[in-house]
């Protein structure tokens, strides 16, 4: 699974200029499924992202997590993240998992950090054409690959 972490102010998410979702404050995640990951990769990434020490303490220093500030998560589906560029001008998607694969595992994703850690997730609409409004705040921006994180523990 790739992830594309924002800590933001704000992130919303349209469709045919209809609010679906709404965070106010917290983390934007583009996530994507790739077609070798598996429910390991899953709870590897989500324990990771809610864990994840990038929101400031009180000597303005990256050091607490989400769970330690109680702010929300938006996690918006996104297989371009697994885009093949080493060819041609035109990306190759064929890393990404298939469809019905990648909605399993974007949903399982949403519900295990809801269960697990109570957090507000909102969500975008898997395979749905989105507008999405990002307010990056810091800028503060990370990408975690679950593949290549796991092979360096």
């Amino acid at each position: 699974m790739i992830a594309v972490i924002q800590r933001v102010s704000k992130s919303t998410v349209h469709i045919d200029d209809a609010l679906v979702s709404q965070i106010n404050s917290g983390l934007n995640v583009l996530l994507c499924v790739t077609h070798d990951d598996i429910e390991e990769d899953v709870y590897y990434l989500a324990d990771k992202i809610v864990r994840l020490r990038i929101f400031s303490d009180q000597e303005d220093k990256m050091n607490l997590s989400l769970l330690e500030i109680g702010k929300e998560l938006m996690v918006i589906s996104q297989f371009t993240l697994a885009a093949d560029t080493r060819r041609g001008n035109r990306p190759s998607f064929t890393n990404a998992a298939r469809p019905d694969k990648g909605e399993e595992l974007y949903n399982l994703f949403v519900d295990y950090i809801q269960k697990k850690y109570s957090i507000n997730v909102q969500k975008g609409v898997f395979g749905a054409k989105m507008t999405i409004n990002i307010i990056n705040e810091g800028p503060v921006t990370i990408i975690i690959d679950s593949s290549k994180n796991k092979r360096k523990q």
